[in-house]
């Protein structure tokens, strides 16, 4: 996790640096303000990488002297055939239409799906022939 941090950290610097260039040379806000905004998302998860270090066990990439085969194992529990993020996409496409052509009614039916597939992602494995008894 250090490893990584570091990495963000790095890219955070480097992106502000050239935000205050870019500034300099081509006095243009929207690229200016896209520039800080990239550094202040890397800073914001260096910050967060480097924080949750202090707390947790080194992980293998970490160790100068680790070897590829001590991370492996299992990473983490992927679902397969989720039909969920599905409806999902489909209520944040509805609410960005809305926005685009300032219906609230639309806003509003695209917040419910999306709420309702959201819910439906998240509890998927707790009912149905999926749940762990």
């Amino acid at each position: 996790m250090r490893t990584t941090g570091r990495l963000f950290a790095i890219i955070a610097v480097f992106f502000a640096l050239i935000a205050v260039i870019y500034w300099f040379l081509a006095k243009e806000p929207a690229g200016t303000a896209a520039l800080v905004f990239t550094g202040a998302l890397g800073f914001l998860v260096a910050f967060y990488l480097l924080f949750t270090a202090k707390r947790v066990e080194p992980l293998p990439e970490d160790d100068e002297e680790g070897d590829i085969a001590e991370g492996a194992g299992v990473q983490g529990f992927y679902s397969p055939h989720s039909w969920w993020p599905l409806p999902v996409a489909l209520g944040a496409a509805v609410i960005g239409m809305g926005l685009v052509y300032v219906m609230w009614w639309m806003i509003i039916l695209g917040v419910a799906v999306t709420v309702i597939a959201t819910a439906g992602m998240v509890f998927e494995y707790y009912r149905g022939e999926f749940s762990r008894q």
